[in-house]
């Protein structure tokens, strides 16, 4: 039998199979980017942002609500609620920095992306001329943490309205973000204010208040004034940070406590602490530290912030199980 070739029935053979094909590939790569575990893999292809949000509106007046915007990042197509929440807070010295920094969209994102809903925050700064200042740079640090425990309120009492779980609040910053999460975490606000030698802290508001609870502390690169402070909770910490880190030290310097420090005194409490150390690396897990944002992405920094994420995904996953 001689079979004649017909170039328009072929034609739609071809374009049956094509479509097939991109079915295929497109149920394949849907179903990948949904493979790993929730809140430990980015099982998530991208993240829903709501920006300038505001957290204190209600409380502040409209001239200051700048200071306590807040950016949402949610899990794209995520129905799930009874979520947990992270609330990063930027670097800076508490004089620089902002909600929209590099780094913070760049975890925020990624976590989201992991099942979280993240969110980070504005919070009150110091005059830029204090960074000239030790005292008044660390002072800054006070009305940073009335702001922090003013957010957890918030997203304590909005749970509903953002699908999260209001007993599995994480705090978590770098540098400065992450001396202000410790603080929160085990603090009070009056040991807090004579740490610092705030003579006066009632006009900052909240001079009774803390330790603040929440599930857990992601603490990159920050550290606690007062060591013993971590007896005054029983909050899980995870630490990262660079070994050569000369601006927030890994053990004690000059009235700070870094993270190698405060994972050996969890242990000597036979509390929850874990840490990663980026040999060689200094603060912001840099080579050689230096904090214009034009650096940003340079000596392979992004990779190790990445890399900082992951740690702090897989000790938290474990508190979630």
């Amino acid at each position: 039998m001689i079979t004649f070739y017909n170039p328009q029935q072929s034609a739609v053979v071809m374009h049956k199979y094509f479509a097939l094909f991109v079915l295929t590939t497109l149920v394949a790569l849907q179903t990948n980017a949904q493979t790993g575990k929730r809140y430990r893999d980015m099982i998530f292809s991208t993240a829903d942002i709501q920006f300038d949000k505001n957290y204190a509106a209600d409380t502040v007046k409209a001239d200051d609500r700048k200071s306590y915007g807040f950016d949402l990042y949610t899990p794209h197509g995520d129905d799930t609620r009874n979520r947990p929440l992270i609330i990063w807070m930027h670097g800076g010295g508490f004089v620089f920095g902002s909600k929209s920094d590099e780094n913070m969209k760049l975890w925020c994102e990624t976590f989201a992306r992991r099942g979280y809903v993240c969110v980070s925050i504005d919070y009150r700064m110091g005059k830029k001329t204090s960074i000239l200042n030790i005292g008044k740079l660390i002072r800054n640090c006070y009305p940073a943490v009335l702001d922090a425990r003013q957010a957890v309120r918030y997203f304590k009492e909005h749970h509903e309205e953002y699908g999260i779980n209001p007993e599995h609040i994480i705090l978590a910053g770098n540098s400065a973000g992450g001396i202000m999460a410790l603080q929160t975490a085990f603090s009070k606000n009056r040991e807090l204010a004579d740490s610092l030698r705030i003579q006066n802290p009632a006009p900052f508001g909240g001079v009774d208040e803390g330790p603040t609870k929440v599930l857990a502390v992601i603490n990159f690169w920050g550290g606690i004034f007062n060591i013993n402070w971590l007896k005054n909770a029983q909050t899980p910490v995870v630490s990262v940070y660079g070994s050569e880190d000369k601006i927030v030290r890994p053990g004690f310097n000059k009235g700070s406590y870094g993270g190698k420090a405060i994972t050996e005194k969890l242990a000597a409490l036979h509390r929850n602490g874990e840490e990663k150390v980026f040999d060689g690396y200094g603060h912001e897990l840099y080579k050689h530290f230096n904090p214009l944002p034009i650096h940003f992405g340079k000596e392979g920094i992004r990779k190790r912030w990445l890399e900082a994420g992951q740690c702090a995904a897989d000790f938290v996953d474990r508190l979630l199980e």
